[in-house]
């Protein structure tokens, strides 16, 4: 049946491209909240960055690598719709990607590639150099995000059905909208950027390491949260039951989530944290992904307090394994998409959209097993070739900034800029009051640059 146009399909999946391109935004906040107040503006800027750089490569290359037809056995689409070529039609040739314009699913996979590399950044927080950053971002997104991309994503069958897509997708991995593609591959990525750039200074000691912005990374929460209703439901394709599906899950699974990491939280430390609302949500957002058109509600309520209880844990690991993940990216995003995507294998319900039949319905170890072969492919790609790839960026240019950059901030020493700059009445403007004059005040912009200049120690 030859596919035609659908006006509703078309408009759902445009709004939850721009709902999805929100949560890099988001994430800025997120993750700038949780930095220094003299590293936040760097923070964000590694998100807006990708932002910029990811999505020029996607319009380029990207797509054509992810979507494009398979080159090499299903590792990687090849280079025929480079510059997107054959996309750009919009009369009555127009090609479709099932009932929605291909150039309408070029546009929703863009924002799916420009937040998996933002994720990465909030793993080497405080000490990188943003133009070092900007060229992991471009060969990551190249070399590491785009064929798994294809492998998890790219379902194409040829005129006579024959599947010629990526492998994992072949396979039968269920990955509903980005589990491994996005969250476990993120992870590993940003945990070879964390041994690559060692530990920040005063590691697991300095108190100015805790959150400066405790608003900000629940705002950066709450937008993540409103933006993943386009990005779980959004990958439908379509305004039909299945995006319905899987927009209830997008709901549940952070809230149970929240509730999970608060109780590990006031279990272990006496105390339920604001952080610990706004980790929570989010772990529980990203453990649903992959998970959200194949489990029930019942089973996302379970996987969401499974996912913050976890994760609530899995943030500290960190400390007794010695690796400055700085902003959590692995126990967050590689534990949580690791739990979302591997419980699909025990809890598939065959009457859900993605149909898949899991252990506790009587399917066996059958889809576990091909779980984690997904999983376990992402997560030793991604991390194997984010450390050579940041390795190489080290011995060249180098990737993280000077001590004495590190000391009074990214933000001035990188950027030239200040988050929070002085009143007239000469006291210094923060929004945790006294924590401004104790990180801020005591130095000079333009006369650490010169400094900085004059050493030539510092640069971007």
């Amino acid at each position: 049946m030859t596919p035609t146009l659908n006006a509703g399909d078309t408009a759902w999946v445009l709004a939850s491209a721009a709902l999805v391109l929100l949560m890099t935004p988001g994430l800025a906040f997120f993750y700038g909240g949780m930095t220094r107040a003299k590293s936040v503006l760097n923070m964000m800027m590694m998100s807006f960055g990708a932002i910029a750089l990811v999505g020029v490569l996607w319009a380029t290359v990207g797509y054509s690598m992810s979507f494009g037809t398979d080159a090499f056995g299903g590792l990687v689409g090849n280079l025929d719709k480079f510059g997107l070529h054959h996309v750009l039609s919009t009369g009555s040739d127009m090609p479709l990607s099932g009932t929605i314009p291909e150039l309408a699913f070029v546009g929703f996979q863009a924002v799916f590639a420009i937040i998996t590399v933002a994720l990465i950044s909030g793993s080497i927080a405080d000490r990188a150099k943003f133009g070092s950053w900007m060229v992991f971002a471009a060969f990551f997104a190249v070399l590491v995000y785009f064929p798994v991309a294809h492998w998890v994503f790219d379902g194409n069958k040829d005129a006579n059905g024959n599947f010629i897509g990526g492998w994992l997708n072949g396979l039968g991995v269920i990955d509903f909208a980005g589990g491994t593609a996005v969250h476990i591959n993120a992870g590993a990525a940003g945990l070879a950027l964390a041994l690559v750039l060692g530990k920040r200074r005063g590691f697991g000691k300095d108190p100015n390491h805790r959150p400066h912005n405790l608003p900000f990374v629940m705002l950066g929460a709450g937008l993540l949260w409103f933006g993943w209703f386009g990005f779980n439901a959004g990958s439908a394709l379509a305004a039909n039951g299945t995006a319905a599906f899987a927009w209830i899950n997008t709901l549940i699974a952070p809230c149970a989530a929240t509730l999970g990491w608060l109780i590990v939280e006031k279990l272990r430390d006496g105390h339920a944290t604001s952080l610990g609302a706004a980790s929570g949500a989010v772990a529980g957002l990203v453990a649903i992904t992959p998970a959200c058109a194949a489990i029930s509600p019942l089973y996302a309520i379970i996987l969401g307090v499974l996912a913050g209880a976890v994760c609530a844990l899995a943030v500290g690991l960190k400390y007794k394994f010695g690796y400055d993940d700085s902003l959590d990216v692995v126990g967050v995003h590689l534990v949580g998409g690791v739990i979302g995507t591997l419980f699909i294998g025990l809890a598939a319900s065959p009457g859900a959209p993605s149909a898949g039949t899991g252990l506790f319905y009587g399917g066996g170890f059958d889809l576990l097993g091909k779980q984690a072969i997904g999983a376990g492919s992402v997560l030793g790609y991604s991390f194997v070739v984010s450390l050579l790839i940041g390795l190489l960026i080290k011995v060249t240019i180098g990737f993280r900034v000077t001590t004495e950059a590190e000391e009074a901030g990214v933000d001035i020493a990188i950027h030239a800029e200040t988050a929070y700059s002085s009143t007239s009445s000469g006291n210094t403007f923060h929004p945790l009051g006294s924590k401004a004059t104790e990180e801020i005040a005591g130095f000079n912009a333009d006369d650490l640059l010169t400094e900085s200049a004059k050493a030539g120690k510092v640069t971007s």
